[in-house]
């Protein structure tokens, strides 16, 4: 039987000495120990071998007594005495205060009765004071310790409740710890109610007030007001508390001091976070715009330096204007940008915000129903992806709740999109499909030398351009009366007032009618105004017959991804027998593929003859394994391919026009050229030959490329996206606008044409302008300016109409005609 020593059959204690601590002092075991029994079978009796912490599943297999036995243990009856022996000491001081007060209610009537105060009484009550003052530092000490010690043990007795009720509850899943969720519910609600930090401040200073000032009242002499003043002063001034005597006084001033140095420092904190975070919403462009009447453009691409120097030219007349641009880019990125474009503003503010387009939250931001235009531009992505991400941005704006107050110019790069983009927008939508535009420009200036410095001079506000107003004094009047009825503009169409129609070179006959309003070509909406008819000569001239047209010979460089819609310009503009060249690096068989896939049926093909060709165009043996100095007109396309790029395009491109060039000065010195060239018109004549090559329409994407390949002249004209700002900047200011670009852009309807001298003057005659304008009316066109021989620019609504000047039949004359 084997031997067991009497210490080993003792259960372990809960509190057992320590071998490293004193005599007297303990030490709590956080785990309970349980004994651990060997059994004996040949004596079946058991001995302890060890004591060992005892895991959490054991519980699960005690009887309910043992595990309420063994969780008390783990709660630990010493924590629980410690809260017995406060209570109980808190209930006596009451009852001692009790006792003090019936003392001095005892005084008070003895004093009454006997008329003299009786000095044994006096001296109870001085010592009940001071008994007093005890029960108020206790209570403090004890109110403050308190909650401390709840929340040290709160886990306890979270731990304690979960293990008595899991034979109740066995399903119930494990509970996150209490002090766990206050503290993730303080979080919460600091981060959810921006004044909580505040406020939970302003109740810890409170706290610290009150407490102080009792403590103050507990240690000194001084009344309870006193000590809450004191109190205050230690919080607000550490410094204030020098003067105190006495060794409890200042220990309670130096802690009063110490929380108030404590509560300043968190509050200086939060003062510098919100200002801190005030600054970064302004830096971030975060805050709200508090704009009306503004122009709201949305997104930001190449195209924004010259759209914003196109508004503010538009917004000199008024002073200036408010431009705001919100895009996914940061604030002073933006505005650093904007500063880099160096133009005059012309007292137009710049506004920008960073958010996306496409969350109402942010469109509220920048006051998108308060906007009197919102320009919707094209991402930097793909074709598809712009266009889609432009109808989503149309989306949001229909989900404005209080409405738009202007309407909606948006930037499209496909035209077979622009279709889905007007049905979720409605009648508040206007298009410009960029791509399109041109597209058709190019092909328009490469038929027609010289138009395009015309339509730089329309497009945009830094010249003429295009108004629309109602002047009813002219009501009943007509058209070819109207027609020099303003000095200082040109009328060019009538917008009636029935249907809303806008008709472009109406004929003479028709008579405006109340409500009607005449669109004209002036320098500004407040620089014209109708006057007194002038006296014109009716003299009849000769109507000559346009010139027959000539077959031509044009080469496409590089691959657009429109070229189908081209491709149909050009077979309703040329001339039976002209041919096509297309020089890509798209194989043939691909090429056909893509057209068709694009609707364009090669076999309808009648005036003009496709021809291949494969190459790279940056490659000069490519380039000069064609016949380029026997095209008429050459094209050089921004590749698709590239289109993301615009500096790699522009790039691509100019290696190109540098290499033809190059080319074309070391073949035949001189191309007898056959082409559509009017009589009499060395200007156009001379744009066509350009020094005995072919003319070269390039299309650069960036503007500042732009200027750089315009200064050079080698190349006859550069299309580019300046262009296409001066387009929507015009839409925007007036949607109205917008019909009337789409039918000057259009293939039928009514365009822009360069017309030779010879067919409204004789040579060296001296006429007036008007009466120019009244022969052109013979031929039902509208003439809005002319060039010069021998000048650089032409001249579009020129002043002093009445003016009598000769002419030379070098010059050449802008009219708007029908399309032939």
């Amino acid at each position: 039987m084997p031997n067991h020593s009497p210490r080993s059959s003792q259960k372990p204690s809960l509190f057992r000495r320590s071998k490293t601590l004193p005599a007297g002092s303990y030490r709590r075991f956080t785990t309970p120990l349980i004994p651990t029994y060997r059994h004996d079978s040949a004596s079946d009796t058991a001995a302890v071998v060890n004591s060992e912490p005892v895991p959490s599943q054991v519980l699960a297999t005690q009887s309910p007594s043992q595990r309420i036995t063994r969780l008390w243990t783990h709660f630990s009856l010493t924590n629980c005495l410690k809260l017995i022996y406060s209570f109980s000491f808190l209930y006596v001081m009451l009852l001692r205060a009790k006792v003090a007060k019936l003392e001095a209610e005892k005084f008070i009537i003895l004093t009454r009765c006997t008329g003299v105060p009786d000095s044994d009484n006096n001296e109870t009550l001085q010592l009940e004071d001071v008994n007093n003052r005890a029960v108020v530092l206790y209570i403090v000490i004890i109110t403050i310790a308190l909650p401390i010690l709840l929340y040290m043990y709160l886990d306890d007795l979270s731990y304690v409740k979960k293990n008595i009720l899991k034979r109740t509850n066995k399903k119930k899943k494990e509970e996150v710890p209490l002090k766990k969720r206050i503290a993730y519910s303080l979080d919460v609600c600091f981060s959810v109610y921006p004044y909580a930090k505040l406020l939970a401040l302003l109740f810890a200073t409170f706290v610290l007030i009150l407490y102080g000032g009792l403590a103050l009242y507990a240690v000194s002499d001084c009344g309870v007001d006193e000590a809450l003043w004191l109190s205050w002063t230690f919080v607000a001034d550490s410094g204030n508390h020098a003067d105190r005597i006495g060794v409890g006084p200042r220990i309670v001033s130096v802690a009063i001091s110490a929380g108030g140095m404590l509560i300043f420092a968190t509050m200086l904190g939060l003062i510098s976070d919100a200002i801190s975070n005030m600054v970064d919403s302004l830096r971030k462009g975060k805050s709200e715009v508090l704009e009306s009447n503004h122009i709201l453009i949305l997104g930001w691409s190449d195209k924004l330096g010259s759209l914003l120097k196109q508004l503010a030219i538009a917004n000199k007349s008024i002073g200036g204007g408010v431009v705001v641009v919100l895009a996914e880019r940061d604030k002073e990125e933006m505005e650093t940008d904007i500063a880099k474009f160096e133009f005059d503003m012309m007292g137009t503010s710049v506004i920008c915000r960073s958010g996306s387009a496409l969350i109402l939250a942010d469109l509220n931001k920048v006051s998108v129903s308060n906007a009197r235009a919102i320009i919707a531009l094209g991402s930097d992505e793909n074709a598809d992806q712009s266009d889609a991400r432009a109808l989503r941005v149309v989306l949001s704006l229909t989900g404005v709740k209080e409405g738009l107050k202007g309407h909606v110019v948006v930037e499209m790069c496909d035209l077979d999109n622009e279709p889905l983009v007007k049905l979720v927008g409605g009648e508040g939508i206007e298009t410009v499909v960029a791509h399109d535009v041109i597209g058709r420009l190019m092909i328009q200036c490469a038929l027609q030398p010289g138009l395009a410095q015309i339509w730089e001079d329309i497009l945009g506000f830094e010249n003429a351009e295009f108004y629309i107003k109602k002047w009813p004094q002219l009501d009943g009047y007509r058209f070819e009366d109207v027609l020099v009825s303003f000095p200082d503009a040109i009328p060019c169409g009538v917008k009636v007032a029935v249907d809303g129609k806008i008709v472009l070179n109406p004929s003479d006959n028709y008579v405006l009618e109340e409500g009607d309003e005449i669109l004209v070509i002036a320098e500004d909406d407040d620089t014209y105004a109708p006057g007194s008819l002038p006296e014109v000569r009716m003299c009849h001239f000769p109507k000559m017959q346009n010139p027959p047209k000539y077959p031509e010979k044009i080469l496409f460089c590089g691959w657009r991804r429109d070229i189908d819609d081209m491709i149909k310009v050009l077979e309703a503009l040329l001339a039976p027998g002209s041919e096509l060249w297309m020089f890509n690096e798209v194989p043939d068989q691909e090429r056909e593929k893509k057209l068709t896939d694009a609707g364009l049926d090669i076999s309808t093909l009648v005036n003009i003859r496709l021809v291949h060709r494969q190459g790279n165009a940056v490659i000069r043996r490519h380039l000069e394994s064609l016949p380029l100095e026997t095209f008429d007109s050459i094209l050089i396309l921004a590749e698709q391919s590239l289109e993301n790029s615009i500096v790699h395009s522009d790039s691509r491109s100019l290696a190109t026009l540098l290499l033809i060039r190059d080319i074309q000065s070391k073949r035949l010195p001189y191309k007898d050229t056959k082409s559509n060239v009017l009589p009499g018109c060395c200007w156009v004549r001379k744009m066509q030959q350009a020094s005995d090559k072919s003319i070269v329409i390039s299309e650069i994407l960036d503007s500042r490329t732009k200027n750089l390949v315009s200064v050079s002249r080698i190349s006859d004209y550069v299309l580019s996206n300046e262009l296409v700002s001066m387009a929507l900047a015009m839409v925007a200011e007036d949607k109205q606008i917008n019909r009337v670009l789409k039918e000057l852009f259009a293939e039928k309807g009514n365009e822009l044409c360069i017309r030779p001298a010879e067919f409204y003057i004789y040579d060296q005659e001296e006429v007036c302008f008007y009466d120019i304008m009244r022969r052109a009316r013979q031929r039902q066109e509208i003439i809005i300016g002319y060039r010069l021989a021998g000048m650089d620019q032409a001249v579009i609504n020129p002043s002093d109409k009445s003016k009598l000047k000769n002419w030379s039949l070098d010059d050449v004359f802008v009219v708007i005609a029908s399309c032939q």
